[in-house]
């Protein structure tokens, strides 16, 4: 009885007492699959260098719904990938939430298929408008209906779900609308669901992030896509580190952002994360698949943080064909 007394009285005692302060001290990041393994391999070091007396908790509900909790001040950091939106703007408005806007990064949205897929390597803008529009549900059922040379076969179709930045910027790259899009199809914010659909059905067509094709080449087939009007060269073009900083890969290339809620930046742990974070990106983001930016960037981040320069350069609209050139034009006139 003693024993238990005594455990009780030091269980009371571990959130106040100094000596254990430093396991309670945590950093909560949220938001976009896609920018996930970027803030969980820049956080895995954060953790290392810190031995341990920080934690950092990064979760995966979609751009969407990491807005609404970093809106409502219940985390840290907001993963994103695209700008935050005029409606969310106002979300954080309300509850005086302010923040600081953060590029990291590139990355491409992949158009996959099927390996036993043998009709196709690359598709065009249009066939993929054809494909996702809204008009398309209930009409575009096989792979015939959107090209006669295709298959006479179920079209089976995976992509985000809408709570995704994936599919805001899909839907307005693609469908000219953001969120516009066919509802009869398989969707997800864990994008490793999408790989395994796609992987598991031979007439399967998804998108997903480029990252997430190269950590799984041998579950799925990429095509090349022919951009439409506005694409820079009028051929299929891959999904690369190369075509998405010339900007060809047009227009499924795109920004990808961290937002900082600038009153948890006052905290000393945090403003070490992120610190940490943009120091770090540079190296640390070709490590998972992705584009870092240049290392310019992430100095006028840091020089921004330091000038406590909040809110966001793009307006609360989506940015279709952004190429690093551009951010670095708008990140520096913050």
């Amino acid at each position: 009885m003693k024993l238990l007394l005594f455990f009780f009285t030091i269980s009371l005692l571990l959130p106040t007492n100094p000596v254990f302060a430093s396991a309670y001290t945590m950093i909560k990041a949220d938001g976009s699959s896609t920018v996930f393994p970027i803030t969980e391999a820049v956080s895995e070091e954060f953790q290392h260098s810190t031995k341990g007396d920080i934690k950092v908790t990064v979760g995966i509900s979609g751009t969407g719904g990491g807005f609404k909790k970093f809106c409502r001040n219940e985390i840290d950091i907001q993963n994103a990938s695209r700008p935050i939106l005029k409606a969310e703007m106002a979300n954080c408005k309300k509850t005086d939430v302010q923040y600081f806007e953060l590029p990291i990064g590139f990355d491409a949205i992949a158009i996959v298929v099927n390996p036993k897929n043998t009709w196709m390597n690359s598709i065009t803008a249009d066939e993929l408008k054809k494909i996702w529009q809204a008009s398309s549900q209930n009409t575009v059922m096989k792979w015939s209906d959107v090209n006669p040379k295709w298959p006479n076969e179920k079209l089976k179709l995976f992509g985000a779900g809408s709570d995704s930045g994936t599919f805001d910027y899909f839907t307005e790259a693609v469908n000219g609308k953001s969120k516009s899009s066919r509802g009869d199809y398989t969707a997800s914010e864990d994008d490793n669901t999408l790989v395994l659909g796609v992987s598991n059905d031979h007439y399967a067509l998804g998108y997903l992030p480029l990252s997430y094709y190269e950590g799984n080449k041998k579950k799925l087939k990429l095509l090349g896509v022919v951009g439409g009007e506005k694409a820079p060269k009028k051929i299929a073009i891959l999904p690369s580190e190369k075509t998405v900083i010339d900007g060809t890969y047009y227009p499924l290339s795109r920004p990808i952002f961290i937002y900082v809620n600038a009153k948890s930046y006052t905290r000393k742990e945090v403003k070490d994360y992120v610190d940490f974070y943009l120091k770090n990106a540079f190296t640390l983001i070709p490590q998972v698949n992705y584009v870092p930016l240049p290392k310019t960037s992430y100095e006028i981040g840091l020089k921004n943080l330091a000038k406590g320069k909040k809110g966001t350069v793009f307006g609360g609209e989506a940015q279709i064909g952004m190429t690093i050139e551009k951010i670095l034009k708008k990140e520096a006139s913050l």
